[in-house]
This record gives structure tokens, C-alpha cells and sequence, in this order.
């Protein structure tokens, strides 16, 4: 005799389930924690739209695994809900040469680390195994359009995420299972009104409409991901910054709000970035060697540029600041 399958779990149980996944993110330190059914990504045109006019520059690599990209449920056949997850780093911390989520520890170790202990501890609750993987700007996910699915908070007109008790100093993460969970009601409201602050005050105009980055005149993109020179016409613009910006995130009136100190231990400025400002950071990383280099950013982000590309980044701060006063002039 065969046996009948068994019933499908009751809602009770997927409610239950969803109630520990959310207090393990919040046990574990995240922030914000929602739950998203999988499917269809909303935003999958957009963003094709956006590679086609050639906003992503030289990041090739963002077009790959488009077909996964177009539905969260293709990168890892057989899941059916993502736990999204939050992790503030501390907007309320001073402004400096280098960008708040890159002066610590590289946030992808750090968010990984808790995700898969999150997965151990959700799969402790419901007795079995979980097929599921996180995922953190490693792979065709977009997260921020699971983000707002999940109701963490709508895009801004910087192109961030905005949650209303937060600001968008934070990073995003999901761990997609083949659970049954219960989604959130996705974030619908846009708050962001007439403001029009962040279009206004970047200095190199990268946002050239609400909600569209061209990332060949952004500052993150010219001292991160691009390997070639940064052109000369957007130099000046970059004025101290040795290693990304976040002047568009800075002025956003719900960050100036609702922005926090850093609390997370892993983010904290390491040695060789903590007290100082653009000038003593840019002459001390031309200073550097390949093995002092090494040594000053293991476990660092920053260590996408390379050497190469923070000495590049290093030159053109110091000809805006000048080497040991006054700026140079022509």
C-alpha cells in the first residue's frame, strides 16, 4: 500500500516559522526583517533599460545572469521565499574621506557570516533541512526590489532604499529558502515628495532623473570600479573623497533624521583610516607598498580598488587639496 503524501503544512506553522525567522535577524543584530514571496523581479526592466543606456560603465559583470535576474527564483531553482534583512553602519558618523560602509570590515563577510547562522537556527525550528542560500551583492538578485517587496522601505530618488525609521545607511541581504513563509505587505508609499535634494547636491550631476544613477559620472563608480584614469573633466568634483561618497545620502532629510551612530564593531574605521582626513590619508596610502597594503586592508572593501587604484584615487585628492596646504592651482 502507498502512503497518502502528507498535508501540506498549516498556515499556522508557516506564521510561526516566519515569527522565529524574523526574531533570529533581529537576535542576530539586523535591523530591519521582512519576508517576500519570490517570483517575477518588478524592477527587471528597469534595470535592463539602465545597462542598455550605458549607465553601468565598465561593470560588465552586471549584465550577467540576466535571465535569473528577471525572476528571484531562478538563481537557486526551488526556493520559494526570501528572509530580507537590514544591517545599519552608522550614517551618523562623521563624513571623511572614505565612505561609511567602507572603513571597517567588508560588510559581504560580515552579513554572510549572520545569514547562514540565521539559516542553522531556522532549520534548528522547523526540524529539517532548508534548501536555501544567502545572498549579498553576490549574485543575479536584485535585493533592493526584494527589499521593498518585503516592506523594508521604497527607492529614493538617490536610487537607495529608504525606510521611514531608518534613513538608507544600511546594507541589504536575503536568505532565499524553500520555506513557506509569510510575505509582508510590499512598501507601496514613495516619501520622498518634491524633494529634490540628493539630484541637487551631487557634485559630478550623476543622478540625472529621480531614481536613474549614471554610474560613469558617480563618485563611488570612478574611485571603485573603475580600473582605467579618472577622467580629468571629474577630478576637481571629487575634491577629498579617496574611496567612494555619500553626499547624495548625506543630505536626504529622512538621514539627517533618522541616521544612527555606528554600533556594530566589524564597521568601526580600521588603523589605518580611523582620525584622518584627506590629505594624511592620500600621502599615507602613496606611501604604501604591496605587502603594507596587504597588511593594512585584509578584510577590507576597500581592497576592490587595489593598490593601483587607491594610489590613483590618492593623486587626484592630493591635486584638489593640495600636498601640504593650499590647493593647487594652474
Amino acid at each position: 500500500m502507498i502512503d497518502a503524501p502528507a498535508p501540506a503544512a498549516p498556515a499556522a506553522d508557516a506564521a510561526e516559522l516566519t515569527r522565529l525567522a524574523k526574531a533570529h535577524a533581529f537576535a542576530l543584530g539586523f535591523d530591519l526583517a521582512g519576508v517576500a514571496r519570490l517570483g517575477p523581479a518588478e524592477t527587471s526592466a528597469a534595470f535592463d533599460a539602465w545597462l542598455d543606456a550605458g549607465h553601468a560603465g565598465t561593470m560588465g559583470y552586471l549584465a550577467r545572469g540576466a535571465e535569473k535576474r528577471r525572476d528571484t527564483r531562478l538563481p537557486l531553482p526551488g526556493t520559494t521565499h526570501a528572509l530580507v534583512v537590514a544591517l545599519d553602519y552608522g550614517g551618523k558618523e562623521p563624513s571623511g574621506p572614505v565612505a561609511r560602509y567602507a572603513r571597517g570590515d567588508d560588510y559581504h563577510d560580515v552579513m554572510e557570516t549572520r545569514l547562514r547562522e540565521l539559516h542553522a537556527r531556522l532549520e534548528r525550528d522547523a526540524g529539517r533541512a532548508i534548501p536555501g542560500k544567502p545572498y549579498v551583492d553576490t549574485g543575479p538578485l536584485l535585493e533592493r526590489d526584494l527589499a521593498r517587496r518585503a516592506g523594508l522601505g521604497w527607492f529614493g530618488k538617490n536610487t537607495n532604499l529608504l525606510n521611514p525609521t531608518l534613513g538608507s545607511f544600511f546594507f541589504l541581504g536575503a536568505l532565499v529558502l524553500d520555506v513557506e513563509l509569510v510575505p509582508d505587505v510590499p512598501f507601496e508609499a514613495d516619501r520622498c515628495g518634491s524633494c529634490t535634494r540628493c539630484i541637487d547636491a551631487c557634485p559630478t550631476d550623476a543622478l540625472v532623473a529621480p531614481r536613474v544613477l549614471d554610474a560613469t559620472k558617480c563618485i563611488s563608480y570612478l574611485t571603485i570600479e573603475l580600473k582605467d584614469e579618472i577622467p580629468v573633466e571629474l577630478r576637481e568634483q571629487i575634491g577629498g573623497l579617496v574611496y567612494g561618497c555619500d553626499i547624495c545620502q548625506d543630505v536626504c532629510p529622512w538621514n539627517v533624521r533618522f541616521a544612527r551612530p555606528n554600533r556594530v564593531p566589524d564597521f568601526a574605521p580600521r588603523e589605518f583610516i580611523a582620525g584622518k582626513d584627506a590629505r594624511s590619508l592620500a600621502r599615507d596610502i602613496l606611501a604604501l607598498d604591496d605587502e603594507r597594503f596587504r597588511a593594512a586592508f585584509k578584510g577590507s572593501p576597500m581592497k576592490r580598488a587595489k593598490l593601483r587604484g587607491l594610489e590613483r584615487n590618492a593623486a587626484v585628492v592630493l591635486a584638489n587639496v593640495g600636498i601640504a596646504g593650499d590647493p593647487v592651482v594652474d
